[in-house]
């Protein structure tokens, strides 16, 4: 919601500035996303101006030479190439130095050789329209020389708020300023809802259209006719304020809707009654497959769902986000049906998305308005009818309202409301707060009987939501900082949480980079991976096709961020995520997809991915070293160290990754993950022009296997270990891990450690085969092992070698 400083402090002005404002408004919770400006720069430099004389520009037939009074000793000469510029007229000038609204610095110029010492502007170049035709003439009785933005809003500050789904009340400016008021306690103006346009004539509303709706998707409709509507541009002030507010001026009808909606946060729709077929109006649900043509040129197909309003032949309009064609307001407008009606926001929401058009007026209705503020905005809107269009109200409204809402009263106990803040606010201060924010307390038995105002019913509406208007207005940050009174409550983190946070912390402290990206894939990346026969959840309305499917898993996301930053320059990343994956739930056991016993929409789990596009970073002495499998295992090992598991690769694949260079990670009996080296045309998909190197854990899986591991304390021994290195020959084809099986085996209890170290391949060892060195560290508990024992263990693993073809080499 963009709101306008200026037209804010006409409801109230508490005399600070937009910063000051901005900051009491944003500590009541009213969150500011931005500050700006709007309109022109420096204001000296705009003025009023009297043209004196008017000449034909010698050298150009559409161009004027005219001389401009703007208080100084001599006129200005300014070439104007307006149609409407005449002598005697009071106009808006800037000269040299003046920045307008887009930013561009006017200076002198010569154009077609006479020089040109300001400019005669329109109303786009001081911000208050978009007319560019012809020159903004003001009022004959304004002084000549005078200061522009003394009679003109030129400049203005705007507040773009954050508006969350319980407070529609602050998508009116008006409800911003009641928030204001109530924060600073300025003196807030009348509500310009209270007062309303005087009828005339001896027929009635009723006469000219009949209305009927259907309950279930409108709580209320009311309808005003205005007759003798003469259409035209609205005024100055009505201009400045909506392109302030963000919203482009049409005429003074169109632009009348637009400003109540913005002051009040109730939108509201005018057709040309005489357009309307039937002189009937019928709210219902839409037919399958039934189209209308919008506002906005586009024919729309809607489904059962979408609510309709129609006249006696067809739709003209969809409720609540846009008007139709057929009956929309236009120069030859002179009878007005002005609607303001109350939807069902879940309604509006739905078909918003569905027909992918959010409006101003749907992202009002589908937080859902009170029906009491269908009738407030009627009143302004009436008032602004009579006084700019010169129209004349018929008495009487249509108001079809089935099921009137009783007002909504909530009880407050001070003493609980001094239990939930943990600290005492006087009652009387209370009553203050409540009565600013547009409540009225009363008291009654020791508690405070409080009616909730129309606009804030959706919101308000339990004593914890009085307490919570009471804390923000008071001020949170005066509240004591406690933890909550609860008995036998212990907070602490869930052993996912524990696990997740160390190894994040980690790859951090091991130079990684943690990206967060998003949870949606596309199809085609899915492709590029080569995982087309992956089952993927869809989604059901997505944003684009780029955006159309959850992640089956994180790697996509971390390549698009690679991509990213090589094109910015940085092709050497170290990053990872920790994050949910996606993908279609299975059914339970004799349930098929959809049952009333079938399976939840998805399977959820959490992931952790690390990819690597070097292994280090270069130094002076030394150049960077490129990422390959064991780059990315040695991080590996490192996590799962920090898990406390024991685990395993085995040699297995994924289609993206590079065949011979790629592993599972098991633990447990089961896959938990994979590694290994990305393949080089998956890469190209990616732009990738070095190795990259990755792997992904189920987090989630690692957690449910070390949920039952015990700590075991393990004396540290005082006896000696015996190392020794040996030199194992295998088949080239058998994997390191079955090797280390094997001599674990035959090492027996003795063997506490082994690592392989070395891996060697030539003529020494033939054709076919390889030779693994590993180094054993024996040790006992209770005693130094002597060289006969160790040398027993030894050739126990050499025999356990020879079961799998393996010695032992001299």
């Amino acid at each position: 919601m963009r709101v306008p400083v200026a037209w804010l402090r006409s409801y109230c002005d508490p005399g600070t500035s937009a910063e000051e404002i901005a900051d009491a408004l944003t500590m009541a919770g009213d969150k500011l996303e931005r500050l700006y400006r709007t309109g022109v720069g420096d204001v000296s430099r705009f003025l009023t101006g009297r043209v004196l004389r008017v000449d034909r520009h010698p050298d150009a037939d559409r161009l004027t030479v005219c001389r401009v009074d703007v208080g100084r000793p001599e006129p200005q000469t300014i070439v104007c190439g307006a149609p409407n510029v005449a002598a005697g007229q009071t106009v808006a000038v800037a000269l040299p130095g003046a920045v307008m609204p887009d930013g561009t610095e006017l200076r002198e110029a010569k154009l077609r050789g006479v020089a040109s010492s300001g400019m005669i502007l329109a109303e786009d170049e001081v911000g208050i329209g978009e007319d560019h035709f012809g020159i903004l003439v003001l009022p004959g009785d304004l002084p000549v020389g005078a200061p522009l933005a003394e009679h003109l809003p030129i400049a203005d500050e705007a507040l773009e708020l954050e508006i969350t789904p319980n407070r529609p009340d602050l998508m009116g400016v008006y409800g911003v300023a009641r928030d204001l008021h109530a924060v600073t306690a300025a003196p807030l103006a009348e509500d310009p809802t209270a007062r309303d346009a005087e009828p005339a004539g001896d027929d009635r509303a009723e006469d000219h259209v009949s209305i009927e709706i259907d309950p279930e998707i409108c709580l209320r409709f009311t309808a005003r006719v205005f007759d003798d509507v003469r259409i035209g541009p609205s005024p100055l002030w009505l201009k400045q304020r909506l392109v302030a507010a963000g919203q482009r001026p049409i005429s003074n009808v169109v632009d009348i809707t637009n400003y109540v909606m913005l002051a009040t946060a109730q939108p509201l729709h005018a057709f040309d009654l005489d357009e309307v077929r039937g002189s009937r109006i019928v709210v219902r649900r839409a037919g399958e497959g039934e189209t209308m043509t919008t506002l906005d040129d586009v024919q729309r197909t809607f489904d059962p769902e979408a609510a309709l309003v129609c006249d006696a032949e067809g739709p003209s309009g969809i409720a609540g986000i846009m008007g139709g064609q057929i009956s929309e307001v236009s120069s030859r407008t002179t009878r007005v049906l002005m609607e303001a009606a109350t939807w069902v926001g879940p309604n509006i929401m739905r078909t918003s998305r569905t027909l992918g058009l959010r409006t101003e007026a749907s992202a009002r209705f589908e937080k859902q308005l009170h029906p009491e503020q269908a009738m407030a905005a009627q009143r302004l809107a009436a008032r602004l009818m009579v006084e700019l269009c010169g129209a004349r109200m018929l008495p009487g409204t249509v108001d079809v309202y089935p099921n009137p809402l009783p007002p909504r009263v909530v009880s407050l106990r001070i003493e609980r409301m001094e239990k939930l803040l943990g600290e005492h606010v006087e009652p009387e201060r209370v009553d203050g707060i409540l009565e600013r924010l547009g409540f009225a307390p009363r008291r009654e038995d020791g508690r405070i009987a409080v009616t909730v105002p129309p606009w804030r019913d959706s919101d308000v509406q339990r004593e914890a939501d009085l307490i919570e208007e009471v804390a923000r207005v008071h001020g949170l940050d005066k509240l004591p900082t406690t933890m909550p009174s609860r008995e036998q409550a212990v907070g602490r983190l869930t052993a996912s949480q524990r696990l997740r946070r160390r190894v994040e912390d980690l790859l951090r402290d091991r130079g990684l980079d943690e990206c967060i990206t998003y949870s949606f894939t596309s199809p085609a990346a899915i492709e590029r991976l080569r995982l087309g026969e992956t089952p993927l959840l869809r989604l059901g309305n997505p944003l684009s096709e780029e955006l159309s499917v959850m992640r089956p898993l994180l790697l996509p996301g971390l390549l698009d961020a690679a991509r990213h930053n090589a094109a910015h320059g940085r092709p050497d990343v170290r990053l990872f995520e920790s994050a949910h994956v996606y993908s279609p739930a299975l059914p339970l056991d004799g349930a098929g997809p959809g049952s009333p016993g079938g399976a939840s929409p998805a399977r959820e789990r959490h992931h952790l991915a690390v990819l690597l596009t070097e292994a280090a970073p270069g130094g002076w002495r030394s150049d960077p070293r490129p990422a390959d499998f064991f780059a990315a295992r040695s991080l590996l090992e490192a996590t799962m160290e920090v898990a406390g598991l024991d685990w395993r690769v085995e040699e297995s694949g994924r289609p993206f990754l590079h065949p011979g260079r790629a592993a599972s990670v098991a633990a447990g009996g089961r896959e938990i993950g994979w590694i290994g080296e990305l393949h080089p045309l998956v890469g190209r998909e990616w732009d990738a022009r070095d190795p990259i190197a990755a792997f992904e854990l189920d987090v989630d899986a690692v957690v449910e296997l070390t949920s039952d591991r015990i700590e075991a304390y393990s004396d540290v021994t005082s006896f000696p270990a015996v190392l020794q290195d040996i030199a194992v020959v295998v088949a080239e084809d058998v994997p390191a891990a079955r090797v280390e099986d094997i001599v674990r085996a035959g090492g027996g209890d003795l063997l506490g450690e082994l690592r392989v170290f070395d891996v060697y391949r030539g003529e020494q060892v033939g054709q076919g085969r390889k030779s693994l060195a590993l180094r054993l560290e024996f040790r006992a508990p209770d005693r130094t092992l002597t060289d006969d024992e160790v040398a027993e263990r030894r050739a126990a693993i050499e025999r356990e070698l020879a079961g799998i073809g393996g010695r032992l080499r001299a």
